[in-house]
């Protein structure tokens, strides 16, 4: 099913939409920082995440294409997770939003160290 599939669709609504559902963010991040990823492994670096959950976004994410699934019929079967090249547009996103986290919490960290009187 097309990520866009009414013509009417706010284009920002829907993407929001897609993203800003419980874990996506955070399964695409682990996407790009790792690469291809097998379920197992996604599932242990989300702590507290359920099977049930991440196969729902897994399989959203992969209706909308902008992650790819490569099913090998294995015992046990192993299936890997990897962006696609509809991802790489939000890399720049998530890239710049890393930078943000990173500046927040250092400022953050900042507040609760204790000062130092010389």
């Amino acid at each position: 099913m097309p990520l866009f599939n009414e013509p009417t669709s706010c284009p920002i609504g829907v993407l929001t939409n897609l993203l800003t559902g419980p874990w996506t963010l955070t399964i695409l991040w682990i996407l790009h920082s790792k690469g291809p990823t097998r379920f197992g492994a996604l599932k242990r670096q989300l702590e507290g995440i359920s099977s049930k959950v991440l196969t729902e976004r897994l399989r959203m994410l992969e209706e909308a294409e902008v992650i790819y699934r490569v099913y090998k019929p294995m015992i046990p079967p192993q299936v890997t997770y990897g962006l696609t090249e509809r991802a790489q547009d939000l890399i720049v996103v998530l890239d710049q939003l890393e930078v943000i986290a990173h500046k927040w919490y250092a400022q953050e960290q900042q507040k609760i160290k204790p000062s130092v009187k010389g």
